[in-house]
């Protein structure tokens, strides 16, 4: 309806008029599809009407269209001054323009976008506003030269005085927030934290940097790993939550739930991004264990996510025990969850959905690793698991198997030895994980830091090593 208005007043008016319109179309589409209002479409006709054409003046001086693609140039110094020579002639010319000093603000943000720092330097000489904020974006000049990526563009705007904590007036994001949200401006981020930008500052929503290079990643199209290393490295905090809860943790635990219903070169590509920036989180003191939230409607922990498909998340959740991760929740304990009762529980899912006997085997094989490797940080598994065991008819295979499985479990955990208690005590003081240089640096001999260290042996066996999309039974 909206648009066939708009051609019907093509035929009637003139092509300027249909021009505005078209404008005008753009703009409502745009608010209408996120339920703002338009208070900016004022500026859209001063820009049609008024300024327009100096910032078109300006950009034909420098070598560019107004619709060209922002892929930045290539220019000696030679060319610069004789460009700057003409910018600075065209300037002269039209200072007089009542709509100067908004012209060459707008002509700032676009020469910004295209990353010619020449051009710039020449218009914010001449007045050019550093807050100017584009009427479709809200973002100012600062703002798109991280976008775009143009380092030199940003310390240039820095050092005439632009704000590196600036916040745009539609997502409320500032500088620091949109470098961490894509791997081509890890150059934008290393300078803005250079440069003293708040690496734990919050938006309206509560979510810093790094959550939100978290909330974008998606592993596969897009993959912050650099981002957030560079992040947690400049001090990000790994606990920083939004005010609906949201942390990094739970972002991954989301990730990961949603990578299971992808295919196979997905799910292993997905599973190489989520292996990586756990490491990163573990390193930096994260705790995988604990749930966020209480009751039906909290969020599970990552280490809870795991065990409830380790044969699908297999070397996630290695990791995660490797790193001592505690078998239970950490922050309620057994009533919440352990790690027996989530790995039994899983086992028997598992053979029924897939019975074949080599899979079985492959299932087993990895759960008995689980617990042994549990084992090493806590000695004495979960209690609660011992009580009340499943009953199964003879008739069901699977879960007799599962029982008789978790009966020879018990059978060989008895009392732990004082050695594994030493090793349980050890490990837990030199925490936060990588554990092998701290264990290399204590004076002992060569075979007890082996034995404090046991994960450093292990080898994954073929197909252990990625993670497996979720085929449940038909």
């Amino acid at each position: 309806m909206f648009y066939s208005v708009l051609r019907q007043t093509s035929k009637i008016y003139s092509e300027p008029i249909w021009t505005e319109l078209a404008v005008y179309a753009s703009a409502f589409l745009f608010v209408k599809n996120r339920g703002q209002s338009m208070p900016f479409l004022h500026g859209f006709r001063r820009i049609v009407y008024e300024y327009q054409p100096l910032v078109d003046a300006v950009l034909r001086v420098v070598g560019v269209e107004e619709n060209a693609s922002p892929q930045g140039r290539n220019s000696n110094m030679e060319e610069e001054g004789a460009l700057c020579h003409s910018l600075v002639e065209l300037l002269e010319k039209e200072s007089q323009s009542v709509v100067f000093q908004e012209g060459i603000s707008y002509a700032l943000f676009k020469v910004a976008e295209h990353g010619l720092v020449y051009a710039a330097e020449v218009l914010l000489r001449y007045g050019a506003d550093l807050n100017f904020e584009d009427p479709v974006s809200y973002y100012n000049p600062l703002h798109i030269a991280v976008l775009r990526n143009r380092p030199e563009m940003v310390k240039a705007l820095v050092r005439h005085g632009a704000s590196i904590c600036k916040r745009d007036r539609i997502h409320d994001c500032s500088p620091l927030d949109l470098s961490s949200e894509e791997l081509e401006r890890l150059p934008c981020l290393h300078l803005l934290l250079d440069l003293g930008a708040d690496v734990n500052a919050r938006d309206k929503t509560g979510k810093t940097a790094l959550l939100h290079a978290f909330a974008i990643s998606d592993g596969i199209t897009v993959n912050n790993t650099a981002n957030i290393q560079l992040l947690l490295e400049k001090g990000a905090d790994v606990q920083a939550a939004t005010k609906e809860g949201e942390t990094a943790l739970s972002s991954l635990v989301f990730l990961v739930k949603e990578a299971l219903e992808g295919n196979a070169e997905d799910v292993r590509e997905v599973g190489r991004f989520c292996l990586a920036v756990t490491r990163l989180l573990l390193v930096h003191g994260a705790d995988p264990s604990c749930c966020d939230g209480e009751g039906a409607d909290g969020e599970p922990s990552l280490t809870q996510t795991c065990l409830e498909h380790f044969d699908l998340l297999f070397p996630l959740a290695v990791l995660l025990l490797q790193s001592g991760a505690s078998f239970r929740c950490s922050c309620r304990g057994a009533p919440c969850w352990t790690g027996p009762g989530l790995v039994f529980g899983r086992l028997a899912a598992a053979l029924q959905e897939n019975p074949d006997p080599e899979v079985a085997g492959e299932t087993f094989a990895r759960a008995e690793l689980l617990l042994d490797l549990a084992q090493v940080t806590t000695p004495t598994l979960p209690v609660t698991c011992r009580l009340d065991p499943p009953v199964v008819s003879e008739q069901d295979r699977h879960g007799q198997a599962v029982l008789d499985f978790r009966h020879r479990v018990w059978d060989r955990t008895g009392p732990p030895a004082l050695r594994c208690l030493c090793r349980a005590s050890i490990r837990q003081s030199l925490q936060p994980w990588p554990l092998e240089s701290k264990v290399q640096a204590l004076p002992l001999p060569d075979r007890l830091k082996e034995y404090l260290v046991p994960e450093l042996t292990y080898q994954p066996k073929p197909g252990q090593d990625c993670f497996k999309p979720h085929l449940p039974s038909r």
